[in-house]
């Protein structure tokens, strides 16, 4: 069995570009600048966004984090994300979710400018990936791309099952893995709350993504030998015995499943840490895209 280390290669990537960054400024041009909204006080959220404004620092990012009250209107928002639109000195931005229920979260994703949308949410993008276009791939997925990349696993006529259906990572997965190319070229199930016999879906499966949110749902007996395992699941469980009173744990009964995979990522270090790296890569694709809409 051989762990994807998703945080060593986050580590990797954020060195590369910030061996990138420094090239730019060697030559007295403009760094990449991402911004962040966020909207309200969730926990969550408060922790996501730190991290990304850390990780900015390290590789010589600029970056700006607007805040707004749990109290601002869906008119308000938009207003800001059309001034992020047009400030030619900010390259990407995101939309932290989620948002308060007073503000529709569609009408704002569509407000984002595509050459900005480093979140790869945006019909625009979302459309160009699936017809295998240049274009910013959601962080998550491109993230998990990048670790069967350089870990060097196969996905050339193997069977892939996606177990979830969101437009932030089971739907785009599934688009990505069936596409031509590395990695791609599998053949692919997506799978959801109403597949029925999922065990005997996921049994036959040479590579599983998991993205429920569900503790523990993928079972030794659900898997095959030698299957690729990449959990994107991230839930916080209770744990009184634990000094926090809780650990983080996938939706892969971890124990179990990785004495039978050849590869596995762990949680957390897995696919978490990639999100954020991606998130990087993007804004500097955003900042080369930007550069060339200015000649």
């Amino acid at each position: 069995m051989i762990l994807l280390d998703g945080k060593k290669t986050s580590n990797d990537i954020k060195n590369e570009i910030a061996a990138e960054v420094q090239k730019m400024k060697g030559r007295g041009e403009k760094v990449p600048h991402l911004a962040a909204i966020l909207v309200g006080n969730d926990g969550a959220s408060l922790t996501y966004v730190g991290s990304k404004v850390k990780a900015c620092e390290r590789v010589g990012f600029e970056s700006t984090l607007v805040r707004m009250s749990n109290t601002t209107s869906e008119i308000e928002l938009l207003d800001k994300i059309d001034e992020l639109n047009n400030d030619p000195d900010i390259d990407g931005f995101i939309v932290q979710l989620p948002l308060p229920r007073q503000i529709d979260t569609q009408k704002v994703l569509l407000a984002v400018n595509p050459d900005k949308d480093v979140d790869g949410f945006h019909p625009t993008n979302f459309g160009k990936m699936a017809l295998d276009m240049s274009t910013f791939i959601p962080a998550t997925p491109f993230g998990i791309l990048e670790l069967l990349d350089r870990y060097g696993v196969e996905t050339k006529g193997k069977h892939t099952v996606v177990i979830g259906r969101s437009h932030i990572v089971g739907r785009p997965m599934s688009i990505l893995m069936g596409r031509k190319g590395f990695p791609g070229n599998s053949t692919v199930t997506l799978t959801h709350s109403h597949t029925k016999n999922i065990t005997q879906i996921t049994s036959q499966a040479d590579i599983i993504i998991t993205a429920l949110g569900v503790p523990g749902f993928l079972k030794a007996e659900m898997v095959k030998d030698d299957a690729v395992i990449i959990d994107v699941g991230i839930t916080r469980v209770t744990d009184d015995s634990l000094p926090k009173g809780y650990k983080i744990t996938g939706d892969v009964d971890f124990e179990n499943v990785s004495k039978k995979a050849s590869f596995i990522t762990p949680v957390p270090g897995g696919v978490g840490p990639m999100t954020i790296a991606m998130l990087l890569k993007n804004t500097l694709l955003a900042r080369e895209r930007n550069m060339n809409n200015r000649k």
